[in-house]
């Protein structure tokens, strides 16, 4: 979810007061049960091999349906169905993007991350770098690259469900926001890595089977034919043959193209970064079983952007853009409205259960996603600053600190939440994967691959990557200069780029070869030394991982 402006009803149609109950009811049935399984698969006081890992005990299946679900996350279903409505072409595009991205992940970092961490970022960099100052450092870009995704479907979510249950007052959606978080909070400490991902799996299977059922719908709306459909969405948009070409989501912005490039290229290098998604692959319990539980992700991933490319093309076809932009500018709802629409004017008790289907997935699918980055936040934070203070931890004190880490990123999260609500939010989706792209991916690459790599080279792509995304951020087009931008009224657009991309990806790689380079000749010799000590567990899993 990419905005937190409240939707206007007038563009959603049908929602009768016992769909609303119904929707009520499911909401509810939905938190009980994941609570419910949560508690019943915590793990215990001491054990944190379970708490982090889950023991590596899903089978390749379940962990990919978990990845699948860590990966889908609100902003994809909800802001990637509505860049298609909109702009077509381009946003099959940048769902084809995400597809790419987890494929990236699964044929270039994932064993190499698997062998060389074993709970969190930090443990796979300080594997061949030990020391505080490594740990503190990624745990600080973890939460940095997390915090502004976690706003946005917080906020945003918690917008949409007051949209769908009929709360208009401003205090009970700010109610709905302060619940759905205290609930994410409540996943992460109780269930761990294994109470998220079973939440996650019940997510996905509820999203894919309900977004599926609905595409075929829509499909038969127009005798099967995917050509009749394109075209009717064409006739609807108001661009004409445009829609169904390159260029429409970026019309207007000097450099156009090269602007579509650098978005696409950070979020293939974004998502597969992130680290509530890298953190999955250490409940693998070997290399193979990270293959064949990414296979799973992938071709889940792959079928569920064919699900949101029907649904979008759908909304605009049967719906049209000005209800569509009439309920949210960005198009937000646009999954919704398409999956109403495909009912037809008369809805069926049948239809009106599937529709239920669709929002409760939609309200699970927050709860997961924010679930997992606060598992993620609160581990490395746990674990890499905590722990790391002190030689040998007790299990049962590390543990406690994870908890209350959680609280710790939780609450906060929650309070700015509550009040970036009723603001434009895409600046902090676009936030997230340009930390990942500049910083991460770089740091990962290096640290995975280059022999020479120094402590500081580490240093200088984490810090250096991460403040070039924050000095640009500013001067881009989401924050000011259009309408649709955080601050619709201001004009301080000095950097006409949709992300920061363009500079701040080859900025981190520079950084920290930089870094690498200033550290000397004999630094980076020992350094080397340092690698190859532990290049056969890195690269190929020689070693079994150890703490």
């Amino acid at each position: 979810m990419t905005t937190g402006a409240s939707p206007n009803p007038t563009g959603f149609t049908g929602l009768s007061g016992s769909a609303q109950t119904m929707s009520l009811v499911a909401f509810s049935a939905v938190v009980t049960l994941t609570l419910l399984l949560c508690v019943m698969t915590g793990p215990d006081r001491d054990d944190l091999d379970e708490f982090y890992t889950g023991y590596g005990s899903l089978s390749p299946l379940r962990n990919g349906l978990a990845i699948a679900g860590d990966y889908i996350s609100a902003a994809t279903v909800l802001a990637t169905s509505g860049v298609i409505a909109l702009c077509g072409y381009d946003g099959v595009v940048l769902a084809l993007s995400t597809a790419l991205s987890l494929m990236l992940l699964m044929f270039l970092l994932a064993e190499p991350l698997r062998n060389a961490g074993r709970f969190t970022m930090g443990d796979a960099l300080a594997r061949r770098m030990p020391g505080r100052s490594v740990r503190i450092a990624a745990c600080t870009v973890t939460i940095a690259s997390l915090l502004p995704m976690m706003l946005v479907q917080l906020a945003g979510t918690g917008q949409l469900m007051a949209f769908i249950l009929g709360f208009s007052n401003e205090s009970l959606k700010t109610g709905c926001v302060v619940g759905l978080g205290v609930l994410m909070i409540s996943y992460a400490t109780i269930g761990g890595m294994k109470g998220t991902a079973l939440v996650q799996i019940l997510k996905i299977v509820m999203l894919l089977g309900s977004g599926a059922v609905v595409a075929v719908l829509i499909l038969r709306r127009f005798d099967w034919d995917p050509g009749a459909l394109f075209d009717a969405a064409a006739r609807q948009s108001g661009a004409g043959p445009a829609f169904l070409h390159s260029g429409l989501q970026f019309a207007g912005h000097p450099g156009a193209r090269l602007d579509m490039i650098t978005s696409e290229l950070t979020i293939v290098l974004g998502g597969a970064c992130l680290p509530h998604i890298t953190m999955r692959m250490y409940t693998a319990s070997s290399a193979r079983q990270v293959r064949r539980s990414l296979s799973w992700a992938v071709s889940l991933v792959a079928l569920f952007v064919l699900v949101i490319t029907v649904i979008g093309f759908g909304a605009m076809a049967l719906v049209g853009r000005r209800e569509i932009t009439a309920a949210d500018p960005q198009g937000n709802t646009a999954y919704l409205l398409g999956s109403r629409a495909a009912f037809g004017g008369d809805v069926s008790t049948a239809e009106s259960f599937l529709f239920t289907m669709v929002t409760t997935a939609i309200f699970l699918t927050v709860l997961a996603s924010v679930a997992g980055m606060i598992l993620a936040c609160a581990n490395s934070l746990a674990h890499d600053v905590f722990a790391a203070r002190v030689r040998e931890m007790p299990a049962r004190r590390e543990m406690a600190l994870a908890r209350l880490s959680a609280l710790a990123v939780g609450i906060p999260t929650i309070l700015l939440a509550a009040l970036v609500q009723h603001h434009s939010l895409q600046p902090l989706v676009t936030l997230s994967f340009c930390l990942g792209a500049s910083a991460l991916a770089p740091a990962l690459v290096y640290g995975l691959f280059w022999r020479r790599y120094t402590r500081s080279g580490l240093m200088g792509t984490l810090l250096g990557g991460s403040l070039t995304v924050l000095l640009l951020m500013p001067g881009t087009n989401l924050v000011s200069g259009s309408p649709v931008a955080a601050f619709p009224n201001a004009d301080f657009n000095w950097f006409p780029f949709t992300t920061t991309g363009i500079v701040s990806i080859p900025a981190g790689f520079f950084f920290g070869w930089l870094g690498t380079v200033a550290s000397g000749r004999r630094k980076a010799e020992e350094q080397r030394r340092q690698y190859e000590a532990v290049e056969g567990w890195i690269l190929a899993g020689a070693v079994r991982r150890g703490g």
